[in-house]
């Protein structure tokens, strides 16, 4: 095939040796080849690919893999029943790095509650509701998780995720803990998101706006549905969308639009898409 180079001296006729030359004048061997420039192409193979640190997983899959079904051969005494459990080990192995694993970056990836959140609220669409994830305040670190917009008002969303093994329990109604742990910052931090809200959408739009603060609590038990602790409405997570719905018609479809709208000029998102 016609590689395309061309030798140095820019003659691109192929090389004849002419009969009537003295034998003393003809060349005793054939001229070495040029030199290539070219690296030497490695052939891949299963080995090289299970080496490579980017495919160490894989190299992890086939040791469970064969190792389960190894086992699970001599103790069922059926190679065929074997197989089957190489295969299977190999797509539990697969399914539980699918989990735990992710293209996205650690610090733009939602949480385990905010997801949970974000599922139920996503529900509400088909009702007219509109949601806004991970909204910066502007000139500081704190973030409303959700901001939902829909007919029965405007709500900001924190989820939580405590740990089961502590109980919640309020004193007062003016006291959250969970365990030992008073959560008096959190409900402040919540109550201050709203508020800055607040005052940012209403300005953007020249009236004022109410936007109703609570934390959503997946984990431990929450003996109550929703109570006011602090001006914060506090329940547990999977509460989220009667707790938005369960409220008489407050907003229309074009007051839902315009706050949407303005609050999606006013507070940015915390993790801008490139």
């Amino acid at each position: 095939m016609d590689s395309g180079q061309v030798p140095e001296n820019g003659n691109t006729a192929s090389p004849i040796w002419v009969g009537d030359r003295q034998a003393e004048e003809r060349p005793t061997s054939r001229p070495a080849p040029p030199a290539t420039t070219y690296a030497p192409v490695e052939r891949a193979s299963l080995r090289g690919l299970l080496d490579h640190p980017k495919y160490r997983h894989l190299r992890r899959r086939v040791a469970v893999s064969v190792g389960v079904g190894v086992l699970a051969g001599i103790l069922l005494a059926s190679w065929q029943l074997g197989f089957t459990a190489a295969v299977i080990a190999a797509i539990v192995d697969t399914v539980l790095r699918a989990r735990s694993n992710s293209s996205v970056p650690a610090w733009r990836r939602a949480s385990v509650a905010e997801r949970r959140t974000e599922v139920q609220l996503k529900r509400l669409e088909r009702g007219g509701y509109r949601t806004l994830h991970a909204r910066a305040i502007p000139g500081s670190e704190a973030q409303i998780d959700h901001l939902v917009v829909g007919p029965t008002g405007v709500y900001a969303v924190d989820s939580e995720k405590w740990d089961k093994r502590l109980p919640v329990r309020v004193q007062s109604h003016r006291k959250l803990f969970h365990g030992p742990f008073n959560q008096k910052p959190r409900l402040d931090e919540a109550r201050w998101e709203a508020s800055q809200a607040s005052e940012l959408i209403g300005a953007e739009l020249g009236r004022e706006i109410s936007i109703v603060p609570s934390l959503a609590i997946y984990g431990p038990a929450i003996p109550w549905k929703v109570l006011n602790v602090r001006e914060v409405d506090v329940f547990d997570g999977s509460r989220v969308r009667k707790w938005i719905t369960k409220r008489e018609r407050s907003l229309t479809d074009a007051e839902i639009e315009s706050i949407y709208e303005a609050a999606a000029r006013v507070l940015p998102a915390r993790y801008p898409e490139n």
